[in-house]
C-alpha cells in the first residue's frame, strides 16, 4: 500500500468529519427545525445550529470546538499491514491538530498534562476487524465530552426514577432507553442521537452501543422487535418536552439505533451511547494498493444547505416572548437583578474563558486578572496563530457547565463575577449563589462553535497556559455574543423547570407496552 497516500486520505477524512456534517444528519436537523414554532427558544437554538453547520462547512473549520476523542473502526482485507495503518493515522491526527481542524484533547490522566497533538496512551482509539472483501473500510466518529458524559449503563432489574421497576425483558429495556433520554436533559447538546447496546458485559455492551452510532440515521433495523422499539422510542421520547438545548420544545431525539448481543445468565446490561446534534461521523472506502479514497459513506441523497436564520430567530424570539438585553462588562449587580429567565442577552466587550482546571485553580489562588463585574465563559476553544504570530479563534462554543457546580458559586462570590456562560445549566448550589450574590447563568447554544467564534473579534491575551489550550484563560473581545438567561438572581431556573416537567411526562410511560 502507498502509505503516504493513505495518510493523506486519513487527513481528508478527519478534516471532513470535523467540519462537514453528513447528509443523513443534516436531513434530521432540518426535520427538527421545521417542527418548531418561530419565536420560541427552541427555534432560536435551531436557527443558530443550522447557521453554524453552514459556517463550518464554508470555513472548513470545526463544527464544535470539542472535537472529542477520535475513534476509528477499520475493516481490512487479509494481508493488509495494520501497523502501517496505525502509523499513518497518528501522523494524520497530528497534522490535523496542528492545522486547527482538531482541538488538542489528549490529557495525561495522572499529571493533567496535555500532549498538544492528540496523541498519547489510548488516543486516538483505533479498532480493527478483518474481512473477506478486497477494500479497506474506515469509519471515524468525533464524539465530544459533553455527550460522552451522558452515556449511561443500566443493570436489569433496576428501579428508575419516574418509571418504577425495569425488568429483564423488552419492556424493561424500553424503560431504560426512555430514562437515558430524560437524564441527558440539555447537557448533551440535545436534540441528540442515541445508540443502544442490549446484552454483553459492561465493556462490550458500550462497544455495541457506540457501534449503533455508525449506522445511517435513516436505515431500518432488520430485527423486527428492535425496529418496533426504535420507532416507539423516536415517537415517545419527543413527548418529554426537553427540546433543543433543554429549553423545551418539540424535538428531543433525532435518532435511535439499537443492537443486541448474547449475555451470561447473571448479567443483563442496557448500555446507551448518547451523541449530540453535532453528529460527526463519516467513513470512506480505500483502495488497499494505492491508498486512495474510493467512496465517501453516509453521503447518499440530498445535502441540505442552511440559510442564516440565527438573526431572524433572535428577532422573532424578542418580539414573541423575550427581551434582548445588551450587556458590557463590568456589569453591575443592579443590571443583573433586572434580568429574568427567558431574556435574550447580547454581550459586547471582554469576557474570559474558564473550564475545569481554571475553576479548581481559582478556589485556592488569586485570579490573574480583575474579575469583578466580569463574564466567565465555560469554553475550551480551538486556537491557532496567524502569520503575524497572533492568536485567532477557530471554534469557540460552550462546554457543559455542570462539571463546575462544586466551584462556581464560591468563585463568583470570591471574585465578584456577575455572569457565567455555558450550556446545560447548573445545579442548586450555583442557583443559591446567584440569588445571594446577584449573578446570572447564560445558556449559549452547545456545538455552535463557528457562530460564536464569529462573535469574537480579537484575542486580547491569555493566562494559565500551563493547563493547555482548552483549559487556559483566554481574554476574548466579543461583539453581539447572544445567549439566553436560564438561571436568574431571583431563584428561577429553566433547567430545573424542564427537568421537573419532563419527569412528570416520563411517568406516563410507566405501564407495560411490549409483552
Amino acid at each position: 500500500m502507498n502509505v503516504e497516500k493513505f495518510q493523506e486520505s486519513m487527513y481528508q477524512l478527519i478534516v471532513e468529519t470535523s467540519t462537514n456534517l453528513p447528509k443523513d444528519v443534516r436531513r434530521a436537523v432540518k426535520k427538527a427545525k421545521e417542527s418548531e414554532n418561530a419565536g420560541t427558544r427552541a427555534a432560536l437554538s435551531l436557527g443558530t445550529i443550522t447557521n453554524n453547520i453552514q459556517m463550518a462547512d464554508e470555513n472548513i473549520s470545526p463544527i464544535c470546538q470539542d472535537t472529542g476523542l477520535p475513534t476509528f473502526k477499520i475493516k481490512t482485507p487479509v494481508g493488509v499491514n495494520q501497523i502501517k495503518i496505525k502509523e499513518a493515522i497518528y501522523n494524520a491526527i497530528e497534522q490535523a491538530t496542528k492545522d486547527a481542524k482538531l482541538r488538542p484533547n489528549s490529557v495525561d490522566s495522572l499529571t493533567g498534562k496535555n500532549s498538544g497533538n492528540n496523541l498519547g496512551g489510548g488516543t486516538p482509539v483505533i479498532k480493527f476487524d478483518q474481512w473477506e472483501k478486497d477494500y479497506i473500510d474506515v469509519r471515524l466518529i468525533l464524539k465530544g465530552g459533553g455527550c460522552e458524559n451522558k452515556n449511561i449503563q443500566y443493570s436489569l432489574p433496576c428501579e428508575l426514577e419516574g418509571l418504577g421497576r425495569a425488568g429483564r425483558d423488552l419492556d424493561g429495556i424500553r424503560k431504560c432507553i426512555l430514562h437515558s433520554v430524560y437524564q441527558a436533559q440539555g447537557q448533551g447538546c440535545s436534540a441528540g442521537f442515541i445508540g443502544v447496546g442490549i446484552g454483553g458485559d459492561r465493556s462490550s455492551g458500550y462497544d455495541l452501543a457506540k457501534e449503533q452510532l455508525f449506522r445511517s440515521v435513516e436505515d431500518v433495523n432488520p430485527n423486527e422487535d428492535l425496529r418496533k422499539l426504535e420507532d416507539y422510542i423516536m415517537e415517545n421520547a419527543n413527548k418529554l418536552g426537553i427540546g433543543t438545548m433543554g429549553f423545551g420544545g418539540e424535538t428531543t431525539l433525532l435518532g435511535c439505533k439499537i443492537g443486541v448481543m448474547n449475555r451470561i445468565p447473571a448479567s443483563f446490561f442496557v448500555s446507551v451511547a448518547y451523541n449530540c446534534w453535532a453528529f460527526r461521523r463519516l467513513g470512506v472506502t480505500i483502495d488497499p494498493e494505492t491508498g486512495d479514497i474510493q467512496e465517501w459513506l453516509y453521503q447518499d441523497g440530498e445535502k441540505v444547505e442552511f440559510v442564516n436564520d440565527a438573526e431572524k430567530e433572535t428577532a422573532a424570539a424578542s418580539e414573541e416572548q423575550t427581551n434582548v438585553v445588551h450587556l458590557k462588562a463590568p456589569i453591575t449587580e443592579e443590571q443583573i437583578r433586572e434580568l429574568k429567565v427567558g431574556d435574550v442577552v447580547r454581550i459586547d466587550g471582554r469576557m474570559y474563558t474558564g473550564r475545569d482546571a481554571i475553576h479548581k485553580y481559582l478556589m485556592d489562588n488569586d485570579a490573574p486578572v480583575d474579575l469583578n463585574g466580569q463574564v466567565i465563559y465555560h469554553c475550551g476553544p480551538v486556537m491557532a496563530k496567524d502569520e503575524d504570530g497572533n492568536w485567532t479563534v477557530k471554534a469557540a462554543g460552550p462546554t457543559t457547565s455542570i462539571r463546575e457546580e462544586p466551584y462556581q458559586g464560591d468563585i463568583m462570590k470570591k471574585f465578584g463575577i456577575r455572569a457565567v456562560i455555558g450550556k446545560g445549566g447548573m445545579g442548586p448550589k450555583t442557583l443559591a449563589a446567584l440569588k445571594e450574590h446577584g449573578g446570572v447563568y447564560l445558556n449559549a447554544i452547545g456545538g455552535a462553535a463557528q457562530y460564536y467564534a464569529d462573535c469574537i473579534k480579537k484575542v486580547d491575551g491569555v493566562d494559565l497556559t500551563q493547563f493547555g489550550i482548552p483549559e487556559a484563560m483566554w481574554h476574548l473581545n466579543v461583539e453581539g455574543f447572544t445567549a439566553v438567561v436560564t438561571m436568574d438572581s431571583h431563584g428561577n431556573s429553566l433547567h430545573a423547570d424542564v427537568d421537573k416537567s419532563s419527569l412528570e411526562k416520563l411517568a406516563q410511560f410507566k405501564e407495560p407496552v411490549f409483552k
